[in-house]
């Protein structure tokens, strides 16, 4: 979503079919100068040419992509791709801008909103376990949390959550939570916690964007809900709940939902930010921060392998039964950004320039922008990571991986 992949609309309150819009970051990091950069790109390297018919040549016209996202401003790119012939990494730039350390097609990341899908899948599960129902009101699971200034939680459905039509405010537009998680106040803030009710209740000193059904706005504020309704029913904590049907499941070693943990485990890069200000300000090391703050909207931590794992069995239906996995594709309009572009149920569906058409989602938090795609029959899947936010627009590597 955002300025890569899949695309976003409506992050902001108000807004459709913002085709620049980050997806977690806020608005100002997302309207960081995204064509001047303070980043400096290293200079280029001569390869030598790929041997015709590898795995090199196959995705060559990738990994040029990779690297004019560096050469456009990007400190580093790390990618992986999942076909029928196998896997390719791909990799371009530095992962160190202190010790020049290359970026590497292995390091793990902050995978920001991309963290929704395995939300989603949770609830979904749950669904086909009959301990809920996507048209259960988040009253029934949350009683008397969603009230005031117009919200109301009776009137709002797990579904709608899911799929950005409920029109709840998106909490990380609030004057208040901006002003700690973007410019100085990041690097004063960037520690403190973050307690889910205390994010919903922020959300709720605001009027809804519309009646519930009656538009699309992209809001995480639906998904730190989700969050808290999949710990009502199952008595765990969304992570645990994670780990336990999604990660240790498919074996996803690099994948972990860190909680308040500031730190991401290694192999990893360094990530970069101007923290929203402009290209012309100074980058920040913004690498560790406690991510509570994005919860359940988007905390968790991952590599290019294990996305790719992860969207090619859902989309397999290794992880729902088909009655969920069809609810989870069924799309709504994204507003302006017309029918090449739909939402389900945390899941992201895009018709690229040749007519390939993909699903996932993309994520971006401080210094850390992503995204993670796969067909329809989960067979052909690419994932991507650029080490900075507010430069670089991942959907050209995709576009080079589908279209070629």
């Amino acid at each position: 979503m955002a300025a890569g992949t899949i695309r976003k609309a409506g992050v902001a309150r108000g807004v459709r079919g913002t085709h620049g819009a980050r997806l977690l970051v806020t608005a100002a990091l997302a309207a960081a100068a995204v064509a001047g950069t303070a980043f400096t790109a290293p200079a280029a390297m001569a390869a030598p040419a790929p041997a015709p018919g590898g795995a090199a040549a196959r995705h060559a016209a990738t990994q040029k992509a990779l690297d004019a996202l560096v050469e456009a401003g990007v400190p580093g790119v790390a990618a992986q791709a999942r076909d029928a012939k196998g896997v390719w990494k791909g990799a371009s730039g530095v992962g160190d801008r202190t010790t020049d350390a290359p970026r590497r097609a292995e390091d793990r990341y902050r995978v920001g909103s991309i963290t929704k899908t395995f939300v989603a899948t949770v609830l979904l599960q749950l669904e086909a376990e009959g301990r809920l129902d996507l048209d259960d009101t988040v009253d029934t699971h949350l009683p008397g949390l969603v009230r005031g200034n117009g919200n109301d939680g009776r009137k709002i459905s797990l579904r709608q959550l899911l799929n950005h039509t409920s029109g709840i405010y998106n909490y990380t537009w609030d004057p208040g939570v901006l002003a700690k998680i973007i410019g100085p106040g990041f690097l004063q803030h960037r520690y403190d916690t973050w307690q889910p009710r205390e994010l919903v209740a922020i959300a709720m000193t605001h009027a809804p964007d519309f009646a519930p059904g009656t538009g699309w706005n992209y809001s995480n504020t639906n998904f730190v809900l989700a969050g808290m309704v999949i710990e009502k029913v199952t008595g765990r904590p969304y992570g645990t709940e994670i780990e336990r049907r999604i990660i240790r499941p498919l074996g996803l070693r690099a994948t972990s939902v860190p909680d308040t943990d500031p730190t991401v485990p290694r192999p990893a890069s360094r990530a970069y930010s101007t923290l929203g200000l402009g290209s012309e300000e100074p980058v920040h090391d913004v690498t560790e921060l406690n991510p509570s703050w994005a919860g359940a909207a988007g905390a968790m931590i991952s590599d290019a392998a294990d996305l790719n794992r992860f969207y090619g069995a859902l989309l397999k239906g290794e992880l729902l039964p088909k009655k969920q996995l069809k609810e989870m594709t069924t799309t709504v309009s994204v507003s302006e950004d017309g029918p090449d572009y739909g939402y389900g149920l945390g899941l992201y569906r895009q018709t690229l320039s040749c007519g390939t058409e993909v699903w996932g989602h993309n994520g971006s938090i401080h210094g850390s922008s992503s995204a993670a795609v796969t067909t329809r029959d989960g067979r052909h899947s690419l994932a991507l990571n650029l080490n900075s936010d507010g430069v670089g627009d991942s959907t050209v590597a995709i576009e080079a991986e589908f279209c070629g």
